[in-house]
């Protein structure tokens, strides 16, 4: 929510997708009584292709095109999550949004994109899908394991390596960015980063110019200038 505010701040118009429509239009609504314009909410299910169809036809429908597809549905997943009693069932419930789902919305949207004169795709990972990091005993999350959450978003960043490469003769910038570990419900507000911090970075490095990186890994966890994060 908060990343869709400040992209309306900046004039941007937003659909803002929701599982339950409903849910959506309510939020939206507390946003335009907040003085926040060109909001719309959007149902939208990743894990369901005729509710992606659907959404990608109101937007067809309404705007003819898609300039930015910003990525952000997610799920924890049952917890604890050991690698050697978590069930396949549970693992495949937490791939199926995090990483199938941007699959799903992704090759649907592509259309739209491509009618924008510069299209953005920002797929919105997690520190804890860095391989490296992972191999590293010093990196401050190091003892944050898990068998379902941080593969999916490894698994992501595999997939937008892979995109990125595919597209690069079009004018696409393409990448994955960790807003931080950010106090949220997500993860009951236990993360030290503000929601705000969060979108700005995401609006940072979604709204870049044509000369912008395209295939890399941002993290707002990464303690200099550049942010890039090691895969």
């Amino acid at each position: 929510m908060e990343t869709a505010k400040q992209l309306s701040k900046q004039g941007s118009f937003v659909y803002l997708g929701s599982r339950n429509l409903e849910n959506g239009e309510k939020v939206v609504q507390e946003l335009s009584e907040q003085g926040y314009q060109n909001i719309k909410a959007i149902e939208i299910d990743v894990t369901n292709p005729e509710s992606i169809s659907k959404a990608k036809n109101m937007v067809e429908k309404e705007k003819g095109k898609l300039d930015i597809l910003i990525n952000n549905a997610g799920i924890l997943g049952v917890i604890p999550q050991t690698t050697t009693e978590t069930s396949v069932n549970n693992i495949k419930e937490v791939f199926e949004t995090n990483f199938f789902g941007v699959i799903n919305v992704t090759q649907a949207f592509l259309e739209l994109l491509k009618k924008s004169d510069g299209p953005r795709i920002s797929n919105i990972t997690s520190g804890l899908g860095s391989l490296t990091l992972h191999s590293d005993p010093t990196w401050k999350y190091y003892h944050v394991k898990n068998a379902a959450y941080g593969p999916s978003k490894s698994a992501l960043n595999a997939y937008t390596i892979a995109l990125a490469y595919e597209l690069r003769e079009l004018p696409f910038k393409i990448n994955v960015i960790d807003p931080g570990y950010t106090a949220t419900d997500f993860n009951a507000h236990s993360g030290p980063g503000s929601v705000e911090s969060a979108a700005s970075f995401i609006i940072k490095h979604t709204l870049t110019d044509e000369n912008g990186p395209t295939g890399q890994y941002f993290s707002n966890d990464i303690e200099d200038e550049t942010g890039i994060s090691p895969w």
